[in-house]
């Protein structure tokens, strides 16, 4: 079986620490104006690539639902997405790799980074992801063995 699973960090938001004394807290952090900006452009890129019948996924924290609201399509919210969320909730959500649609996530690090390092056998225990850039995975069979290949890594400075 063949499935794709997009892997998209949010884009670039307040920092935390601005965040706690105004009374937020990290999942009340939102976009930066160079984060607005860098989830256009990614979203941008994404509506011309992304298959009409991908399933959307996104984190419950304020930053990531900003950076999916500029795709304009549907989504759904996952607390299995959350900041501190493990690679074993993220795949098991999308139910990697009996994928039936390809699927964009759009969560944090490191939690996407661990699923990177994990599907395509890195000895690191986890690859850093820029923020809003995204990363392509393709599930496949070859001779009977399970293959994850990289289709394209994208980072919206370079779109």
């Amino acid at each position: 079986m063949n499935a794709d699973l997009i892997l998209w960090r949010h884009a670039e938001a307040e920092d935390l620490a601005d965040n706690e004394e105004t009374g937020g807290s990290d999942l009340s952090r939102r976009l930066t104006a160079k984060g607005e900006k860098q989830a256009a452009r990614m979203s941008n890129w994404l509506a011309r690539n992304l298959p009409e019948d991908a399933r959307i996924w996104s984190s419950p924290a304020v930053r990531t639902e900003q950076t999916v609201l500029a795709l304009g399509r549907k989504y759904r919210l996952s607390d299995a997405l959350r900041p501190d969320a493990s690679p074993d909730d993220l795949l098991q959500l999308v139910q990697w790799p009996q994928l039936q649609h390809p699927t964009l996530i759009v969560g944090h690090q490191p939690t996407l980074g661990r699923v990177v390092a994990r599907l395509l056998g890195l000895s690191e225990q986890e690859c850093s992801i820029k923020k809003g850039a995204l990363w392509w995975l393709h599930q496949r069979e070859r001779n009977g063995v399970s293959q994850t290949v990289i289709l394209t890594v994208q980072s919206p400075e370079f779109l």
